[in-house]
C-alpha cells in the first residue's frame, strides 16, 4: 500500500521522474504562456467594454431599458387580462350549469353537478373546455336531431337567473373550480333525476345518489 514506509522512496522517485519529463517536454513553459495569453485577452476585453460604455451615449441605453420594462409590463398585463377573462368565462358556464341543473338541490347536489361537468372536461370523450362541455350537442338517432348534453341548453330562452340562487350557484362553481377534489365523485360523467329512468342508465355503473340525482360513471 502507498502508506507503507518501504514504498515511500519508490513513490518519490516516480514523482520526480514525472516532473522531469514534464520539464523536458516544455509543458511548464506552455502552461505559463497560456495563462499569460488568457490574462492579456481578458484585460483587452474589459478595456474594450469600458471604452465602449464611456464613448456611448448612456441616455440611449436608459431609453432602451425603460422601453424593455414598459413592454414586459404590458405583456404581463395582457396575459393576466386574457387569463382572467378565460377563467371568468369558465366560471360563468359552470355556474350556469349548476344553476339550471341543480337550482333546487342541496349544496352537495350542486357541487356534484359541477364535479361531473369538470370530469367531462378532463375526459377524452368530451370537449376539453368547460363552456364547450356544457353546450355540447350530439346527434340522437332515436329523436333524429341534435340533443344538448344538458337539457336547459336546448331552450331558446333559458329561465332567468334569480339573484339569490345565482349567487349560490356561482359560489359552488368557484369552490369546485378551485378545488375539484373537494367532491368525491371520481369518474362520474353522467347523472339523471330520480323521477326518471333513462335507457342509458342500464349501461352505466351507478356511483351514488345525491339529493334528487343519481350519478354514474
Amino acid at each position: 500500500m502507498i502508506g507503507d514506509a518501504e514504498n515511500c522512496p519508490i513513490l518519490i522517485n516516480m514523482i520526480k521522474d514525472l516532473i522531469y519529463k514534464i520539464s523536458s517536454l516544455g509543458l511548464w513553459t506552455w502552461i505559463g504562456n497560456l495563462g499569460l495569453r488568457m490574462s492579456y485577452r481578458w484585460s483587452n476585453v474589459k478595456f474594450r467594454m469600458s471604452t465602449f460604455w464611456s464613448m456611448t451615449d448612456r441616455s440611449l441605453w436608459y431609453v432602451f431599458g425603460a422601453l424593455g420594462l414598459v413592454f414586459s409590463t404590458m405583456g404581463l398585463l395582457v396575459y393576466n387580462t386574457v387569463e382572467g377573462t378565460a377563467v371568468n368565462r369558465d366560471l360563468t358556464c359552470l355556474a350556469r350549469n349548476v344553476y339550471h341543473e341543480a337550482r333546487g338541490e342541496p349544496v352537495k347536489g350542486k357541487m356534484a353537478v359541477a364535479k361531473v361537468t369538470l370530469n367531462r372536461v378532463a375526459s377524452s370523450r368530451f370537449p376539453d373546455t368547460i363552456c364547450d362541455a356544457v353546450y355540447e350537442q350530439r346527434w340522437d338517432k332515436r329523436r333524429r336531431r341534435y340533443v344538448g348534453a344538458f337539457s336547459w341548453t336546448e331552450f331558446d330562452t333559458p329561465p332567468p337567473l334569480k339573484s339569490k340562487e345565482w349567487k349560490k350557484a356561482w359560489k359552488v362553481a368557484e369552490t369546485v373550480y378551485e378545488d375539484p377534489e373537494s367532491v368525491e365523485l371520481k369518474g362520474a360523467l353522467f347523472y339523471h333525476a330520480t323521477r326518471i329512468k333513462p335507457r342509458w342508465a342500464k349501461q352505466k355503473k351507478r356511483i351514488k345518489k345525491i339529493g334528487h340525482h343519481i350519478f354514474y360513471r
